[in-house]
């Protein structure tokens, strides 16, 4: 599962050949989440309320970001890191 970024104990991915609809997982010790990228939304998992929060404002800011490496990712198996949340 290639690693997008990593975070104040957060780490964000994606699976070759995942599922519809585009979405990131973010996996925080215990936790894990799947998170779509237009809405935003949880489609399945828990993370602490503001782990989530934090993930959400990370995505937010690099939505765009998520959707060409979900294309790239599923595509040629490839992707390129994000920024952390700083």
């Amino acid at each position: 599962m290639p690693e997008l970024s990593r975070f104040l104990g957060m780490s964000i991915a994606m699976y070759f050949k995942d599922h519809n609809p585009p979405h990131f997982h973010v996996l925080y010790n215990e936790f894990d989440a799947e998170i779509e990228i237009m809405t935003l939304a949880v489609l399945d998992g828990k993370l602490p309320p503001r782990i989530l929060g934090l993930a959400l404002e990370w995505a937010e800011m690099h939505k765009e970001e998520l959707l060409d490496d979900w294309d790239l990712i599923q595509k040629t198996g490839k992707f390129n890191k994000i920024q952390p949340l700083v």
